[in-house]
């Protein structure tokens, strides 16, 4: 009983040690490090298993492509050339009885086919380690046997063509012989390779499976140990997380900890308004094009009306397009829509600023908000592209016509141009605009214009407040009104 005392006492020194000089350091590494150090030990498990992976994948697909790319290809010219080998004498027994030049030129026919597959071994990848020079020296004597038996033999019942065919059999035989040994080492080479990786398959999956086990094991410990030391604010931030995903941006998790918890709290709430934020901008995004839709326009727009930032308001739309649609159905007129979507933002990308916005207001209509001094490089670079890109869509015959043949609404049949794109633009330099709603209810107004004028157009509203004030008896918006500049 005194003997197993100190041995206790000495068990609980060395645990107590342990416990010193690992777990707690451990404890007090910040959560950072903690997860830094389990994820580096993770890491270097999955690179080794990635390694031992692709190191086996590797193996597996040079094995695999050597049996396709040279064992296989011999073994079926093997194949082939035995039959050639016997047609070649097949053809001069004919030869011999009917003396046809036509059966003279199969065997010749023969001889060519026969090179060709000799062409084909001597291109395969390892073709060295078969005895091809050897089966071309032998058919080469066969070939020179067969040639002097159709000159020298007149009589087929003769010696001499008994001598000949004997000749020829014994030739045919070690060319055949020599071939069919190419042919058994091409498929017990492929054997040989089917049984290594299978091998290797084997050993793979027993190499991968131990070393996720290990992987498997730590993950547990670690995440048992750091989910015991911050398991209470982890429930907080799923709580609230739970919460964000119901709608309830305004929830704050209340976590009192100074440290990354504390600062991940914090910047949870920053999160939350700015998800907030974001779902007000995009959630009518369209399913199509992938850009703002009309709430997003509202906001961008209406924001810089505030600041009163200099704006130009441009509005477009496809002209023809429901008869484009009508002819040729709807999944084409989506892919003019998105044709359309991506011809506006190359033109943006490219002429316009990271402040320019895009956006789709619904159907062929859409919106790009941009500066007055960009604006029409952008423009004139939308409708260029645009009358590039988009009779493609269109029929060859359709192209070449200028017009597709449809019905109008009284149903009668109507010729409607291609599609053309009509931009209205609006801009803040002459008149001050209270809201969206002006510029939209303006734009709509040249849009209706730009529309009147054949071809792909941009027209621009060139009226000021002083203007509008001293023309309100006359016709809101004229032709000489507005810049205009239109292809074609």
């Amino acid at each position: 009983m005194s003997d197993r005392q100190p041995s206790e006492n000495h068990r609980k020194n060395m645990l107590d040690r342990l416990s010193t000089l690992v777990i707690a350091p451990f404890y007090r590494m910040t959560i950072a490090r903690k997860l830094m150090l389990g994820f580096s030990v993770l890491l270097l498990l999955v690179v080794g298993i990635s390694g031992l992976a692709l190191y086996n994948l590797n193996l597996l697909n040079d094995l695999n492509s050597s049996i396709h790319e040279t064992d296989l290809p011999v073994a079926r010219i093997s194949g082939e050339m035995i039959e050639v080998i016997l047609a070649q004498e097949f053809y001069v027994q004919r030869y011999l009885i009917l003396k046809s030049p036509d059966v003279f030129k199969d065997f010749w026919h023969k001889e060519k086919e026969f090179n060709e597959l000799t062409e084909q071994l001597q291109a395969l990848p390892g073709q060295k380690d078969y005895p091809i020079q050897e089966i071309v020296s032998l058919q080469t004597e066969y070939k020179y046997i067969l040639s002097e038996a159709i000159g020298w033999i007149e009589d087929p019942d003769s010696d001499i063509s008994k001598a000949f065919e004997k000749n020829i059999k014994t030739q045919q035989e070690k060319i055949i012989s020599v071939i069919k040994q190419m042919q058994a080492q091409a498929l017990r080479r492929q054997n040989e390779k089917t049984a290594t990786t299978a091998t290797i398959g084997r050993y793979a999956f027993k190499a991968a499976a131990v070393l996720c086990g290990l992987g498997l094991l730590f993950a547990l410990t670690a995440a048992f140990i750091i989910t015991h030391n911050i398991s209470g604010a982890i429930k907080k931030l799923k709580h609230a997380t739970g919460r964000i995903a119901e709608g309830d941006f305004d929830h704050r998790p209340q976590i009192p900890n100074q440290d990354e918890l504390g600062d991940l709290a914090d910047s949870f709430g920053t999160m939350a308004q700015r998800l907030k934020r974001l779902e007000e901008m995009y959630l009518d995004t369209s399913p199509l094009t992938r850009l703002p839709g009309g709430i997003a326009i509202e906001n961008v727009l209406n924001k810089r009306i505030e600041s009163g930032a200099p704006i130009a308001f441009c509005l477009m739309d496809i002209d023809n397009f429901k008869a484009y649609n009508d002819h040729y159905g709807y999944a084409k007129g989506n892919d003019i829509i998105q044709a359309t979507a991506e011809v506006i933002s190359e033109a943006v990308a490219r002429y316009g600023s990271e402040d320019d916005f895009i956006g789709h207001i619904g159907g062929d209509d859409y919106v790009l908000i941009t500066t007055p001094d960009l604006y029409p490089r952008i423009c004139q670079s939308v409708l260029d592209h645009f009358d590039r890109t988009i009779p493609s869509f269109y029929d060859a015959s359709d192209r070449r016509r200028g017009h597709i043949v449809g019905e109008n609404r009284q149903g009668q049949e109507v010729k409607f141009p291609l599609a053309t794109l009509s931009i209205a633009v609006v801009t803040n330099v002459k008149r001050k605009f209270k809201n969206h709603i002006q510029f939209g209810e303006v734009a709509a107004e040249m849009k209706e214009h730009a529309k009147t004028v054949a071809g792909s157009t941009y027209m621009v509203d060139q009226r000021s407040d002083s203007t509008r004030r001293g023309k309100k008896n006359r016709k809101l918006i004229s032709l000489q009104d507005a810049k205009r500049s239109s292809k074609g």
